[in-house]
């Protein structure tokens, strides 16, 4: 039995063959993006089975939709994870997802992390990572919630049982936290 490779491309190629509908288009953009994509969408639905199909989905979109994305406006990547994650959280946001959530404990869930391609987004991550463990719990949770579970304001506040403008007030001074952080870490140390 054959062993098949992945499909690699540099990103211009890619486009061009997805432009072109060539089939080594569509496979290379599942083998180049597929575990990034999956990675972001888990966090958001953790259910394997829904994660798997809003995947299938995800590229279903790309594909049938590509003459929507602009080279000009950014990377292909980015264009893909932001279908992949409003899909996902337009499933979770949905009523048939939320119906089939009632009888289950939120609790017990794993934490899944976008699993990075280079070695430059390993460091991305493994630095995000950590600076989030030097939010309060009160704003790390708040981040979770909406950022990578796709919880409106109102959500994370019926969630936390606190104020809606409570949940935007941590939320916004968690992003300034963030943003300091960054910002000193990103400086050069003085000699």
């Amino acid at each position: 039995m054959a062993i098949r490779r992945k499909k690699i491309f540099p990103e211009d190629k890619l486009i061009s063959l997805i432009w072109e509908r060539h089939p080594l288009g569509a496979e290379a953009l599942y083998d180049m993006y597929s575990g990034s994509l999956y990675g972001i969408i888990v966090r958001i639905v953790p259910e394997t089975a829904i994660s798997e199909d809003i995947l299938q989905e995800t590229f279903i979109r790309i594909w049938s939709a590509f003459e929507g994305y602009n080279t000009s406006k950014g990377r292909l990547y980015t264009w893909m994870v932001n279908i992949a994650r409003n899909l996902a959280i337009d499933r979770v946001r949905s009523r048939t997802y939320r119906n089939s959530l009632l009888n289950q404990e939120l609790d017990g869930y794993e934490e899944f992390f976008i699993q990075p391609e280079s070695a430059s987004e390993k460091a991305d991550m493994a630095f995000i990572k950590k600076i989030a463990t030097t939010l309060p719990n009160t704003e790390r949770e708040i981040i979770d919630l909406i950022y990578y579970k796709g919880y409106t304001h109102a959500e994370v506040a019926k969630q936390l049982k606190i104020p809606p403008g409570t949940v935007k007030t941590r939320l916004l001074r968690a992003i300034k936290r963030l943003r300091t952080i960054l910002h000193v870490q990103a400086l050069p140390l003085a000699s």
